[in-house]
């Protein structure tokens, strides 16, 4: 019984999402030739397939719009995750400091980000660096918020453990500190990269001449409707990716962990 329900579990989401896939498909395909909808409006399923396979094989597309996205995304989640996580440690371990930039922090991660994506434009310019930008404010939050209470969340005995044995900084933070935290890090940069990618793809609607937000906008201008559907398919499948590759990390980083030692575990 306990293997056969294991099996399932296994298994069961390489049936039932293709089966999910083809439903939505046939769906969309019977709206379409029954409805009679305009192709500007909602191109059916094979015209969509048919321009996904015409970008995907266009190295144009990968060179100069998925590349660029990506160098955004990924500089700007360096960027943000340096300075998040660093933010975290020193708030998390100072009660003052906490109380003082907490408010101005959670005031600018209220302020929609797309009302200072022009600032951003104006300030540094078009090209790929005002997205980078837009990017790592994005994500710089969830890695703060969630360093901070990974610190704060220490167990007393961790602490008093190393204050036993007479632990200096360094030790204390790497062997102690860091391994308790690591598991909120983590939780957060899941958080971070999707927004990375969001913040990114949002600067470059407005403004800048490369991207896959610009791309898809300039397809959306020229009425290329079944292209514009492949593109909002790449930026999915894009996402898909750089989420799947960080959640990846927690197998790396923390194996012991127990979020890690349960998506492993076969249920009972």
């Amino acid at each position: 019984m306990k293997r056969t329900s294991t099996f399932v579990d296994r298994w069961l989401v390489f049936v039932t999402t293709p089966l999910l896939a083809l439903v939505i498909i046939g769906g969309w395909e019977a709206y379409v030739r029954l409805s009679g909808v305009s192709h500007f409006v909602l191109p059916g399923p094979g015209d969509v397939f048919a321009a996904l396979k015409t970008q995907i094989t266009d190295p144009y597309v990968w060179t100069e719009h998925v590349w660029t996205t990506f160098v955004e995304t990924v500089f700007g989640l360096l960027i943000g995750a340096a300075i998040g996580i660093a933010s975290g440690f020193a708030i998390g371990k100072s009660r003052i400091l906490d109380l003082v930039l907490r408010p101005f922090l959670v005031l600018i991660q209220v302020t929609p980000k797309v009302a200072l994506a022009p600032l951003f434009v104006l300030w540094f310019g078009f090209g790929e660096s005002s997205k980078i930008a837009l990017a790592a404010l994005v994500c710089f939050f969830p890695l703060m918020v969630n360093t901070a209470f990974g610190i704060q969340s220490l167990p007393q005995g961790h602490g008093d453990m190393a204050t036993s044995i007479g632990a200096g900084r360094w030790f204390r933070f790497a062997r102690v500190e860091l391994p308790h935290t690591m598991a909120y890090i983590l939780a957060g940069l899941e958080q971070a990269v999707v927004l990375a990618t969001i913040g990114a793809i949002v600067g470059e609607y407005l403004g800048g001449d490369k991207g896959l937000g610009r791309y898809a906008l300039n397809l959306q201008s020229n009425l290329q409707i079944d292209l514009l559907f492949g593109a909002i398919v790449l930026m999915a499948v894009y996402g898909l990716v750089l989420y799947v590759a960080t959640t990846s990390l927690k197998k790396v980083l923390i194996p012991w962990h127990e979020s890690v030692r349960l998506t492993s575990r076969p249920s009972k």
